[in-house]
């Protein structure tokens, strides 16, 4: 084939580090634009963003020009540092894990209805039992040492 076509879709999720409720409303009014603009700049396209104080949602169209440990480490690094160069946080990192869940393109709207709709969402489930339910509903075998909060 002379050309590369692709359709890749991924819902990530990644926690603050201890998972501390650092990211506020005023942050990620001016973060997630920040996030957005580093997607397009890689050459991907960020459809949904949202998110939590103590963790962050994201639902993108990745090109096949980068592989994705490599696109997250790299989001979490500018994001990093955005918050570093443009809030009062003193001390700010991410865990260094991420979840990443791929999606055919039928079920974009479901899960940018997810994303979008994270507060109302998280007054009845934890981010444990988010997460936990996410990987369960995925098949996704994992280590309960790594779920829990400050691990």
């Amino acid at each position: 084939m002379a050309n590369t076509y692709t359709q890749c879709y991924f819902h990530l999720i990644f926690s603050v580090k201890n998972r501390m409720s650092l990211l506020d409303e005023m942050t990620t009014l001016k973060l997630y634009p920040y996030i957005a603009g580093a997607c397009k700049s890689r050459g991907h396209s960020l459809i949904a963003i949202g998110g939590m104080p103590d963790h962050i949602h994201l639902l993108v169209s990745m090109a096949p020009t980068e592989g994705l440990s490599a696109f997250v480490q790299s989001i979490k690094i500018q994001a990093t540092k955005w918050i570093h160069e443009n809030t009062s946080i003193a001390y700010f990192s991410w865990q260094s894990g991420y979840a990443a869940f791929s999606y055919s393109r039928s079920l974009l709207p479901k899960v940018e209805e997810y994303i979008n709709n994270q507060k109302e969402h998280h007054r009845k489930h934890s981010f444990d039992e988010e997460i936990r339910a996410i990987l369960d509903k995925s098949g996704i075998d994992y280590n309960e040492n790594f779920i829990l909060r400050g691990v």
